[in-house]
């Protein structure tokens, strides 16, 4: 069977995140956990309150990780999946 999609190539989005076949290659994987949903934009997030909020507390934990686990090479590179992943999610 090998290694699932969101761990290679092939299920992470070149945007950052990951793309659909990543998500859904996951949620196989993890049957017990609750699914992986796509990212909100900021624009998605004024339609839906339930989606605002999910965008402020993934921007909110991310900005943490990225301030505290991060080196200052990584944290500035503009092509890292951390930077990548807090564009997708307009934070």
């Amino acid at each position: 069977m090998g290694t699932e999609a969101w761990t290679r190539k092939e299920g992470q989005n070149p945007e950052g995140g990951l793309n659909a076949r990543g998500r859904r290659s996951y949620n196989r994987a993890n049957p017990g956990k609750p699914g992986l949903k796509p990212p909100v934009s900021a624009r998605q997030a004024k339609k839906s309150p339930k989606d605002a909020a999910r965008r402020k507390s993934f921007c909110a934990r991310m900005m943490g990780h990225k301030r505290r686990n991060t080196s200052a090479k990584t944290a500035n590179d503009p092509n890292s999946r951390i930077n990548k992943a807090l564009r997708k999610w307009d934070c």
